[in-house]
């Protein structure tokens, strides 16, 4: 794989992979990392189309691809794992890191010292805090919004039409300080409140209430995060955590 960085873009770090595809007005800022096969500023669906009807078909992949995009923003001290793509119009703030094979559409901002881990999708127009911890595999539709501090857990999934495929999306949100275990289903439109937990494999049909713990099928209240909380400390008392290898 041949690397490309357009004549536009503003690159402040030299620890960019020769793999590396940078487009458009793309700025990359000190002391950022972008890994083999990284894309960044991919354009927007309505871009590209809008470029090949104007004569597009003549030019090169690059340079077609170039001029369709308007470019993204990564921060300063990123890490950008190999495969992921960042689309046009998204700016991620300092000392994010990625996994590996990371999507993020456009229209999406990413908080600072966030974590977005390897395989996760990030569908576009979303709104993701700072300290967000997101684990592999999540699924983070349209016109989410993420607070800062949330937990999202290994392949949780988040929806936003209710009535699929309706095309009328809503706004799903994730409060600060939430924590969402792995396997969970969070459906369109509910909202997960601050500080409240939800137990692995759970199906939130309704809204969280602040600091409410909810498990099961549909979900429902059995405890409080003050609760989980008290549970976690005594187990971490039991006995040291296993150095990872």
């Amino acid at each position: 794989m041949v690397g490309f960085i357009s004549r536009k873009a503003v690159v402040k770090t030299p620890l960019v992979s020769s793999t590396a595809k940078i487009y458009g007005a793309s700025v990359v800022c000190e002391g950022s990392v972008v890994d083999d096969m990284v894309v960044l500023g991919y354009p927007k669906r309505q871009g590209l189309m809008n470029a090949l009807k104007q004569g597009g078909a003549q030019r090169t992949l690059e340079s077609l691809l170039d001029e369709a995009s308007g470019g993204c923003k990564v921060g300063k001290g990123c890490v950008l794992r190999s495969g992921s793509i960042i689309y046009e119009a998204t700016e991620v703030s300092d000392e994010v890191q990625f996994g590996h094979y990371v999507l993020v559409r456009e229209d999406t901002k990413i908080g600072s010292g966030s974590l977005i881990g390897s395989y996760s999708v990030i569908e576009g127009s979303c709104s993701i805090g700072s300290r967000v911890n997101v684990q592999s595999n999540v699924f983070i539709p349209r016109e989410t919004v993420i607070e800062d501090g949330v937990f999202l857990g290994p392949n949780v999934v988040i929806t936003n039409d209710r009535y699929p495929p309706s095309g009328r999306l809503v706004c799903t949100r994730i409060c600060r300080g939430a924590v969402v275990s792995a396997n969970a289903i969070i459906i369109a439109g509910v909202s997960v409140g601050a500080d409240s937990f939800v137990a692995a494999g759970s199906i939130v049909t309704k809204d969280v209430p602040e600091g409410c713990a909810v498990r099961g099928v549909p979900a429902r209240p059995f405890s409080t995060t003050r609760e989980i909380l008290k549970k976690r400390e005594e187990y971490l008392k039991e006995g040291s955590c296993r150095p990872p290898r």
